[in-house]
């Protein structure tokens, strides 16, 4: 089903603190993305936005700002996607669907957040905007507090998982040194995200600052159309498969730790693909805290449920190991640009499978997997890409 689309150009601004409103971020990326994919912008069919937003910005109807980056792009259909921090997938599920169902051939897709600018207490109550509000208890948990009960709780009925979790968070802050377009390019030892110091203090215990994703600045952009359409491009990826699970909100109704939702996305996209775990050369994931990557290693089958540090421990998911995860730094050093950080996933998929990766590219890549998550494992998105078939 999902094999007829294709993504045939992807834009990506430095994600960081940047200057400029989000209409800039917005702007930038989406001419990138069509200069990249060498198009005239009145081919473009329609335009999708993926922004969370939640009042971090005052900008709460912004999908036409999209069609400041061409005059060609005035009265072309807009949207905007929110699906918590997975608005970015959203809005890349919906250009698929208008594709799909017959209503554009050619859409360009923008995820974008402006973050920075607030106070780290004002981001904290936005992003918990997208938790379960009708629950004092899970009302009064940020985030952090969230992934640092699962880690707790991850202790209590396997085993420790912070050392997991600051190898983790190595790893990918030394992915991120190859990755320009970083927020943060600057390495950790062991020792540094492991211990807890005034320079890595615990956020929400056990989670240290190392443990945490960066608040972000930052935009990126697709443009998909159809497979048959996308022979005539000089580069092209293939979304062999693009699942959306939702899981229930409340915490209360769901075992956190085993990431139903995760896993069940994972199995039905790799089915809908026709691949297995073992055929992928590389993944790119939510690791929004680096428990969330640890739990990922377990719902994609990398490893069983309490043992994903096997994955580390034997080197599966290092840039040198049978399966590179996150080696564009991930959430974690690349940064979290809420609406923009599903859309980052798939460029990046994009141009490792295009050989354009600079830096970060995986010798021969063919075959990629992103999973892009929202909330607490509620609001869960697969796709697997491959390189362009004949």
């Amino acid at each position: 089903m999902t094999d007829t689309i294709s993504i045939v150009g992807s834009g990506h601004t430095r994600f960081g603190r940047l200057d400029g409103t989000i209409e800039d971020l917005i702007v930038e990326a989406a001419r990138e993305a069509v200069e990249e994919a060498g198009i005239d912008p009145a081919g473009i069919d329609a335009v999708f936005l993926g922004h969370f937003n939640s009042g971090l910005v005052t900008d709460g109807f912004a999908s036409s700002l999209i069609h400041q980056a061409y005059p060609e792009l005035r009265f072309k259909p807009g949207m905007r996607a929110e699906n918590a921090c997975a608005s970015g997938s959203a809005a890349i599920h919906a250009g698929m669907n208008a594709i799909l169902a017959g209503k554009a051939r050619t859409v360009l897709v923008v995820g974008a957040e402006k973050m920075t600018h607030r106070s780290t207490a004002d981001v904290t109550r936005a992003l918990a905007g997208a938790g379960y509000q009708q629950d004092a208890a899970e009302r009064e948990l940020s985030f952090p507090q969230v992934f640092g009960v699962a880690a707790r709780e991850y202790a209590e009925r396997y085993r420790s998982p912070l050392d997991a979790m600051a190898r983790i968070s190595v790893k990918n802050h030394g992915n991120a040194m190859r990755n320009p377009l970083a927020h943060m390019q600057k390495e950790f030892t062991f020792e540094e995200a492991s211990e807890v110091t005034n320079r890595n203090p615990e956020i929400a215990p056990p989670l240290r600052l190392t443990d945490c994703s960066l608040v972000t600045d930052g935009a990126a952009a697709v443009v998909l159309t159809t497979t048959e359409a996308a022979a005539g491009f000089d580069r092209a990826a293939q979304i062999r498969a693009a699942v959306h699970v939702s899981d229930l909100l409340p915490m209360a109704k769901r075992d956190f730790l085993a990431f139903e939702g995760p896993a069940r996305a994972f199995a039905q996209a790799f089915d809908e693909a026709g691949v297995t775990l073992a055929e992928l050369d590389f993944a790119e994931v939510h690791d929004c805290f680096t428990i969330a990557e640890l739990l990922t290693y377990e719902a994609m089958g990398l490893a069983e449920r309490g043992a994903g540090a096997r994955a580390l421990e034997e080197g599966t998911v290092y840039r040198d190991g049978a399966l590179p995860v996150n080696l564009s730094g991930g959430l974690k050093a690349k940064g979290h640009p809420v609406g923009a950080t599903g859309v980052s996933m798939h460029a990046l998929a994009y141009r490792q499978l295009t050989g354009r990766a600079g830096e970060m590219q995986k010798a021969g890549a063919e075959l990629g997997v992103v999973f892009n998550m929202g909330g607490s494992a509620v609001a869960n998105y697969v796709s697997v890409l491959g390189t362009q078939r004949a």
